[in-house]
């Protein structure tokens, strides 16, 4: 990769936007391709002279703010999205954050604790909402919306990022604040790896989630009752306990059961276990 593929990207794709396509008239003299530089800094917010810096490559750490005042401004897709954080960091010089590394591994007397809960649904996440084991109880109600497609199955950028989240939880503003809930107490705790992932998010999703960010929030849900939208067996009732786990990794245990009779019947279902074999809460 050359030394300014973060300002070439900028440049081809502000040089490839239609002012049409952000509301501004084209205008009868136009020597420039698509947008000016003094258009888009405007759409964005920043100022000419910065914008400059950053196609000449002149200034390579952008904040995720700037980032994402730009991708709005060129209204960038996901995938355009996707590929400007992974540039900015990659001109930044800053792929893996330092500091305490979250957990990936799960102790074998949690995986036996999560044996005896099969099939019912369980998970163990680490303190970005990272998946690090489940039951399989839990896959059939999840991968199926899309939890566990690619390579980082995580709760968070799932039901941020992921359009799919939308539909698979209908209450989903509800759903997005208690995970961002979560994501808000590791970065006022300092955690680079939260900053990380919240500055990730910042690009990749805009003010959907700088907003709720930046909002007043109390403390992440402990225990309740989510609504799921399962492809195979409709809507279900989940309620869900939110357990820590005592050790210094930080990981939690989450279990769902049914909420009510319909739900208690659709896991039996998914689970291929004897009707009534999981009661209702």
């Amino acid at each position: 990769m050359s030394d300014n593929e973060l300002g070439r990207f900028l440049r081809e794709r502000r040089e490839a936007t239609a002012p049409a396509e952000v509301g501004l008239p084209a205008g009868p003299r136009r020597r420039t391709p698509g947008l000016r530089r003094g258009e888009v800094a405007t759409l964005a917010g920043v100022s000419v002279e910065y914008l400059t810096r950053l196609e000449q490559g002149r200034d390579q750490h952008p904040s995720p703010e700037v980032l994402n005042a730009l991708a709005t401004a060129l209204r960038f897709s996901r995938a355009d999205r996707e590929n400007l954080r992974w540039l900015g960091k990659a001109a930044s010089g800053v792929m893996c954050p330092a500091g305490h590394m979250p957990a990936t591994e799960v102790r074998p007397t949690v995986r036996a604790l999560l044996g005896r809960l099969e099939p019912g649904p369980g998970v163990v996440l680490n303190r970005l909402g990272d998946v690090l084991a489940a039951t399989s109880g839990y896959e059939a109600l999840f991968r199926p919306v899309g939890l566990f497609d690619g390579r980082r199955h995580n709760i968070l950028r799932f039901v941020m990022a992921d359009p799919r989240a939308r539909e698979a939880f209908p209450d989903w503003g509800r759903v997005a604040e208690g995970h961002i809930a979560q994501l808000k107490s590791e970065v006022r705790r300092g955690d680079p790896h939260a900053v990380e992932l919240a500055g990730d998010l910042t690009v990749l999703v805009g003010a959907e989630f700088t907003e709720r960010m930046a909002a007043p929030g109390g403390f992440p849900e402990r225990s309740g009752v989510e609504l799921l939208a399962h492809p195979e067996v409709g809507l279900l009732r989940l309620a869900f306990e939110v357990l820590d786990l005592p050790d210094a990794d930080e990981q939690r245990l989450i279990v769902h059961l049914p909420a009510d009779e319909a739900t208690r019947v659709a896991l039996d279902r998914l689970s291929g276990r004897r009707p009534g074999a999981l009661r209702a809460v």
